[in-house]
């Protein structure tokens, strides 16, 4: 899952510890190969591919690596042919999930993706059928702690619409078209920018606070995003701290 909820932090760690590298490393291969076909291999002049290259590098993914995905992109290279799938479906409890795809079998991953959802005690849904419930932002994660009036200047001055703090991160929010452009005026200003990516946010989250409900729906999300194929999963759930620590430990 993507985004800047407690998930996707709970989700990240669990990454960590049991080293899946490897599928972390072809799923940002992907969408760099992806961003340099529809939008060309110069960085520069390509916003996506140079926010898909910096999230690779972020991840450690060797530079060889990546410029081969940007060949294979481009054409220089042979490689798959990747074109993105959204499906749009219910977690239990009525929760609204999006699943972003890159696949070279359309047929195939449609079924996969449809059988997860029944597996896992969900169901899919039609096309914009919940795609409404989110809007498409800018996330840009800068080191803190900083100064709240200072980085409230900082960000207005950037073009980013706010922000919210924690003791050791500052999300910022942007329109999607202005996520490149704030994050270099931000790492103008001296702040070290850890993150820059482009996510759904839900508009409103449903509260879980049964821990078996809260098993659920994470069994569901956690085996969708485990799909090779796919590259981010999201949702309106807000499950507390506590009960998100139970699953962690």
């Amino acid at each position: 899952m993507s985004g800047h909820s407690k998930w996707a932090t709970t989700k990240h760690r669990k990454g960590a510890k049991d080293s899946a590298r490897a599928k972390v490393f072809a799923k940002l291969i992907r969408q760099v190969e992806v961003a340099a076909r529809e939008g060309g291999g110069d960085a520069s002049a390509n916003a996506s591919l140079r926010t898909m290259y910096q999230k690779a590098r972020e991840a450690s993914v060797p530079i060889d690596t990546i410029e081969r995905a940007i060949k294979r992109g481009t054409g220089e290279l042979e490689g798959a042919r990747y074109e993105a799938v959204t499906y749009e479906g219910y977690a239990p409890g009525g929760i609204a999930v999006i699943v972003e795809t890159l696949t070279d079998n359309r047929n195939r991953t449609s079924a996969e993706i449809k059988h997860l959802f029944s597996k896992n005690g969900g169901s899919i849904a039609e096309p914009g059928a919940v795609s409404w419930q989110f809007d498409r932002k800018g996330i840009i994660e800068v080191k803190g702690p900083i100064d709240e009036d200072q980085m409230l200047e900082w960000v207005l001055e950037a073009g980013g619409e706010n922000f919210t703090a924690t003791a050791d991160t500052v999300s910022v929010t942007t329109e999607p078209q202005d996520v490149g452009r704030v994050r270099d005026a931000l790492e103008g200003f001296g702040v070290t920018v850890t993150s820059a990516d482009l996510t759904l946010v839900p508009q409103t989250m449903i509260e879980v606070a049964e821990e078996s409900e809260a098993k659920k729906i994470l069994r569901l999300v956690d085996a969708i995003d485990d799909h090779d194929d796919v590259q981010n999963v999201y949702a309106n759930f807000d499950i507390p701290d506590e009960i998100l620590a139970t699953f962690e430990e």
